[in-house]
């Protein structure tokens, strides 16, 4: 499968990184959350789709625990229907440890972002016979009082290997699901799809990103996001 096969590749490449202070714990959940991420790109991410929403990176109590763009647990097991082992990365941070599908924190972005496309689309398939999700980084950065660290704000030299990397992944992925549209959700997401895509021919937008620690995105997200999409031709 494709998709499955860029991934791994993907996870080898970050996987050969590495990232000095203020990064002090590094996550992979392409490798430890290998099982439910697969499922989730063999089970949906198959045929050619509409668009492409693109996420920065996993969220220390979604995709870290489920394997899933965004995966807040619930929605990943209620709506998407999938489960699955997850093993531990090499260093848990205490405040951020991963406990998989047994994880009692919900992640709001995830919360508000597959929320949406629930109420719009009914049973994922429906959605997902238009539209995929992915991540641009597969990694997570927490500094050692667990804080994250996105990947805007790595070092210069240890940033580009990284996106060069996710880079590639990106643009493969395109190729593979032949989307009319990518759109970045939020705004680090949509300038690397545009690096990544550049020649292809895909036209690049983007939506707030959903995230709580933006005051715009707590002010009716949903309504905002629905708006944005409309601008590019989009209808859920």
């Amino acid at each position: 499968m494709e998709l499955a096969t860029i991934s791994e590749k993907l996870a080898r490449d970050v996987g050969r990184l590495t990232f000095s202070s203020p990064v002090a714990h590094v996550y992979n959940p392409l490798v430890y959350a290998g099982d439910p991420h697969e499922r989730y790109l063999t089970r949906y991410g198959t045929g050619r789709k509409e668009a492409v929403f693109v996420g920065m990176n996993p969220g220390p109590w979604g995709m870290a625990q489920t394997g899933v763009p965004f995966g807040e647990v619930e929605m990943v097991r209620e709506w998407l229907g999938i489960d699955g082992e997850v093993g531990k990365p090499p260093a848990e941070h205490p405040r951020k440890r991963v406990e998989g599908f047994s994880c009692r924190r919900s992640e709001v972005s995830g919360r508000r972002l597959w929320g949406l496309f629930r109420a719009r689309s009914g049973e994922p398939e429906r959605f997902f016979a238009r539209f995929f999700v992915l991540n641009y980084c597969p990694l997570l950065f927490l500094d050692a009082d667990g804080r994250n660290i996105t990947p805007d704000r790595l070092k210069r030299g240890e940033q580009e290997p990284l996106l060069a990397a996710c880079d590639e992944a990106l643009r493969r992925s395109a190729v593979c699901l032949g989307p009319d549209r990518v759109v970045g959700i939020g705004a680090f997401a949509a300038a690397r799809a545009e690096a990544a895509l550049a020649g292809l021919g895909i036209p690049v937008g983007r939506i707030l990103h959903p995230s709580p620690a933006s005051p715009a995105a707590n002010r009716n997200w949903e309504q905002t996001a629905l708006a944005q999409l409309r601008e590019q031709g989009i209808e859920l």
